[in-house]
């Protein structure tokens, strides 16, 4: 089929849908990648505390990675029922890893000589990491909400296995009734979310870096 010539016909028939459908998938992901931000920082701050916990926090968060998304959603359905809120604590669970990672890390690579520093004028734990720790991993950190994020925008199609919403339901209707149309539909603005969002955040990710270098100078 060719896309192009039957895209007219596609926005006409589906478009007040589509619209609707994205802007649902959309909260489904900001909504999860918030709470594993709320989640995923604090988790890194403590492992840069705290090499022990460092291992069982890493060690956690990865088996919940290497879990299939579909057996982990169907895993929160059986446990919570269907609906948004099971989708949401799955796309929770899937962008824990590449946030608190990132936060270790980028708290890891902030040079030692400005924390030295900035102990040394007084400050104290708190203030470092607020004012100088946080400020100058925030690059590192977005590039980890970017990976989670368009993680998630993939991973909320299925959603709609547990009656969540979303483009999912154009995919699966098409899908069942043997519609190409209906199923690019949904596949069409998933796909544009997913790069959408990963060229947003990488424009704010090397706007970060420059400050940072800048700031670093």
């Amino acid at each position: 089929m060719n896309v192009i010539a039957q895209f007219p016909e596609m926005l006409s028939r589906y478009g007040e849908k589509m619209l609707v459908l994205t802007l649902e998938h959309l909260v489904m992901c900001l909504i999860g990648v918030l709470l594993a931000i709320a989640v995923g920082v604090p988790l890194g701050i403590i492992m840069l505390r705290s090499p022990r916990l460092a291992v069982v926090i890493q060690t956690a968060a990865g088996v919940l990675q290497t879990i299939p998304s579909i057996a982990l959603l169907l895993l929160i359905m059986v446990l919570f029922g269907l609906g948004k809120d099971t989708a949401i604590l799955a796309l929770f669970c899937y962008s824990l890893m590449p946030i608190i990672q990132n936060t270790y890390t980028g708290l890891k690579t902030v040079d030692p000589n400005l924390i030295e520093a900035g102990t040394g004028m007084g400050m104290t734990v708190f203030q470092l990491l607020m004012m100088v720790q946080l400020p100058l991993a925030l690059p590192v950190l977005i590039a980890g909400i970017r990976v989670a994020m368009v993680v998630s925008v993939g991973i909320a199609t299925i959603a709609s296995f547990v009656g969540a919403g979303g483009l999912g339901d154009l995919i699966l209707r098409g899908i069942a009734t043997v519609d190409d149309m209906k199923i690019l539909a949904g596949a069409i603005p998933a796909a544009l979310l997913a790069i959408g969002a990963d060229l947003l955040l990488d424009v704010v990710e090397k706007k970060l870096g420059v400050r940072t270098h800048t700031a670093r100078m």
